[in-house]
């Protein structure tokens, strides 16, 4: 019975182990190698179709910008009280944005406020007073500090081109209202800082003056105070709209069965909305009922880009994707109309994020902003319930011991002393079931020709003296969802990123970098990926060797040899983990065996590991011919 026990046991952990592989690793390296082909394939269609219509332009056409008002996608641009809206500046150059302009020369192509806080350096487009270009200050792209900082938004021209943009709707009674083409003017102040707010105006042909205050905190909230002032002697109505436009997605997608990414948003009783951006490809546009209250945008792994609108007044919201032109995804929402008075004004208060999601920011600003369920930014997954206390839990150990990979270890021992009374029971179980050996055996022997009775007398020894067979499957059956839960966030938090341990890991997040196959870095060569072993999960693989080998071998060979191979397969599994998790699992194994050979100690029951081991290193007897 314990040797079928294990048997199940050692089956069902390596399928886990092979679907985590499927899962969290081939699966998402296999779907981001799709998106990319597809994208890539799209783009050169488009390319082509652009290059046929701009063909009759060059034999002196003189129509044909394939980004005029229709590529615009302002919300409402479309609706007979939007008519009049301004297309785009400068056509030729997002007409041709595959590489073929700088970024300096797309910054240089219009004037510009600097960006230049604690958090954030950049610069805002005096032409639809676009935030188009914005770089993150405590981030870089690699755990050397002197590489660069995240670049999170970038003007249009540019391939990667994303930028926030926030506009009116008018019609004809309005005149011309801020949209994509209009160039405010700076009053005052031309740099925008923490403490120092700066002021934009306009003013139309109608007589309607529109002042604009852009103010942003410390860490990453900008606040957008309009003020609309109607001096045309009628009642005019316009409605503000916003819009977060990407065109292309990330260069480098994570995987897609483990977090979002894409477009994303809590609207009204739909509550949170989650389309990745192939999904937005397919069905080009998803719009929720009108509604108040919540936030939307588009988010990467650690980045995102959100608008807040007033959370006591309704808009309409809408998730898109666009074609024509240059394909581009585009969060957007068109507020109520408003109609102001001769001679009285109108105000509106909107929030733009954009940053790193901070566990912590995002919460403090969900608070004191009021926005409904912001923290959903960050994508907790299914099990929120347990990764967001192992999450805060590792990130208080840490803010006590000053690092993630001590924390790591600190949770697992805590983990081990909460569900001790479970092991203990557990392993105590199986010591009593290694004592009654001699019984089983016997029972087997006297009813070999009746497996009924054998099975009822083996469950009738397991009642008398107290043994839960399946007693042994209870720490392994813990242990997943707490696998799970780490995995999570490691992967999830931006607090993970870039985490040192000690040693040659400088990325609790990253895959151990060092590698058997050269010899840890003695030999100048870089092995395949696959060949990636680094010395942590070598260390995994020698403690789960030691933690099967507690027990007695299986008698069966086919139990035996995959109770020999395990530990090696899953060596080479886990090697494509993050650190942290493979450190974790050596880690909670080292604890099990120690635990283990306690409780079998107080129990009088014989530890197997020495005998084991030095059973491995004899010759066994040739078979008699």
């Amino acid at each position: 019975m314990e040797n079928n026990r294990n048997f199940f046991i050692t089956i069902a952990l390596s399928i886990l182990i092979l679907t985590l592989w499927q899962v969290f690793y081939m699966n998402p390296k296999v779907e981001a190698q799709k998106e990319q082909a597809r994208i890539e394939a799209q783009r050169q269609e488009q390319v082509q179709k652009q290059a046929q219509t701009q063909a009759p332009a060059a034999t002196g056409s003189q129509t044909a910008p394939a980004m005029g008002t229709q590529a615009d996608n302002i919300p409402g641009a479309n609706s007979p009280s939007a008519t009049g809206q301004q297309g785009i500046p400068g056509q030729t150059v997002d007409n041709a944005a595959n590489g073929a302009v700088t970024r300096d020369a797309a910054i240089a192509q219009s004037g510009r406020i600097k960006i230049d806080t604690p958090s954030l350096k950049g610069s805002i487009n005096l032409t639809g007073a676009r935030l188009d270009d914005l770089y993150l200050k405590h981030y870089h792209e690699t755990v050397d500090d002197s590489s660069p900082d995240i670049e999170l938004l970038a003007p249009s021209p540019l391939k990667q081109g994303y930028f926030v943009e926030l506009g009116y709707a008018g019609n004809a009674q309005t005149g011309a209202v801020p949209g994509p083409a209009t160039v405010w003017k700076v009053e005052g102040n031309d740099t925008l800082t923490a403490t120092t707010p700066v002021t934009l105006t306009y003013t139309n042909d109608k007589g309607l003056t529109f002042k604009r205050v852009i103010s942003v905190d410390d860490n990453y909230m900008f606040t957008v105070d309009d003020t609309v002032a109607n001096a045309s002697g009628a009642p005019v109505t316009l409605s503000s709209y916003g819009r977060v436009t990407r065109f292309e997605p990330p260069a480098h997608p994570s995987a897609t069965y483990v977090l979002h990414e894409g477009l994303i948003g809590v609207i009204g009783d739909d509550g949170l909305q989650e389309i990745k951006y192939s999904k937005m490809a397919e069905e080009k546009d998803v719009s929720p009922p009108k509604s108040a209250g919540g936030w939307l945008g588009i988010t990467d792994k650690y980045w995102a880009t959100a608008l807040i609108p007033p959370q006591n007044e309704k808009y309409q919201a809408r998730f898109s994707y666009f074609p024509d032109g240059r394909s581009r995804y585009q969060a957007d929402f068109l507020a109520d109309p408003v109609t102001i008075q001769p001679g009285q004004s109108a105000s509106v208060e909107n929030h733009i994020f954009a940053g790193a999601k901070e566990v912590a920011k995002i919460k403090a600003y969900e608070k004191n902003l009021g926005i409904r369920q912001f923290e959903l930014m960050i994508d907790w997954g299914w099990f929120y319930f347990i990764t967001k206390p192992m999450f805060y839990l590792i990130d208080w150990l840490y803010k006590l011991t000053g690092n993630f990979g001590v924390a790591i270890l600190l949770v697992t021992v805590l983990l081990k002393a909460v569900f001790f009374p479970l092991a203990n029971k557990s392993y105590a179980s199986m010591a009593r079931m290694k004592m009654m050996q001699p019984k089983m055996l016997e029972i087997r022997e006297k009813y070999a020709d009746d497996k009924v009775k054998q099975q009822q007398a083996t469950m009738e020894l397991y009642k008398t003296e107290k043994i839960n067979p399946l007693a042994g499957c209870w720490p392994v059956l813990v242990q997943i969802p707490v696998f799970f839960a780490l995995y999570k966030v490691l992967y999830v938090t931006i607090e993970m990123r870039h985490a040192p341990f000690f040693g040659w890991i400088h990325d609790l997040a990253a895959p151990d970098p060092t590698s058997i196959f050269n010899l840890f870095g003695l030999l100048p060569f870089v092995p395949p990926h696959f060949l990636m072993i680094g010395v942590w999960p070598i260390i995994m693989g020698i403690t789960m060797f030691l933690q099967m080998r507690m027990n007695p071998t299986p008698p069966d060979p086919t139990q035996a040899m995959i109770f020999t191979w395990m530990p090696i397969i899953f060596t080479f599994m886990l090697a494509a983990f993050p650190a942290g998790l493979v450190i974790y699992w050596a880690w909670n194994n080292t604890l099990s065996i120690t635990q283990q050979a306690v409780i079998m100690k107080r129990q009088g029951a014989k530890i197997e590991l020495l005998d084991n081991l030095k059973g491995l290193f004899k010759s066994k007897p040739k078979p008699a011919e």
